[in-house]
């Protein structure tokens, strides 16, 4: 059995985005030469999420809404873990989306459903941060 390890870096100038990194998963499958097997890609930070839907920006969008309505930012002082902070909104948020996803690998390829894509999701951004990709397999 053969093991691959990557990091991906992210920026996001933003406080909160969504950003499709299938392609990137699937440079990094390319380059372990995995035909089967899996693939586990995870946040390697406490206020980033990795998760699998739909590329579709109104999904997007209603995803901002419903995780805002959930968790909140403002007023930052409702939460006790902002003492000296402001992103304890940003810590449920990746607990509601996840930290990572585990995709099969058949043919040296990410084995997807039809419209399945995976999303590096930035809660707390302006800094930079890691996604591990790991792959198993044969």
């Amino acid at each position: 059995m053969k093991s691959y390890r990557k990091e991906l870096w992210f920026e996001v100038p933003t406080r909160r985005a969504f950003i499709n990194i299938t392609s990137d998963v699937e440079a990094c499958l390319l380059e372990s030469g995995i035909r089967e097997g899996l693939a586990l890609v995870n946040a390697m930070h406490i206020t980033a999420s990795v998760f699998i839907n739909d590329d579709e920006s109104g999904l997007h969008h209603d995803y901002e809404k419903w995780l805002e309505r959930l968790a909140p930012h403002q007023p930052v002082n409702q939460y006790l873990h902002n003492v000296g902070e402001d992103n304890a909104d940003a810590h449920m948020k990746r607990q509601i989306m996840g930290r990572e996803v585990v995709v099969a690998v058949t043919g040296g390829r990410l084995d997807f459903g039809t419209w399945e894509r995976i999303f590096y999701g930035e809660f707390d951004g302006r800094r930079r941060k890691r996604v591990l990709v790991k792959i198993i397999g044969e």
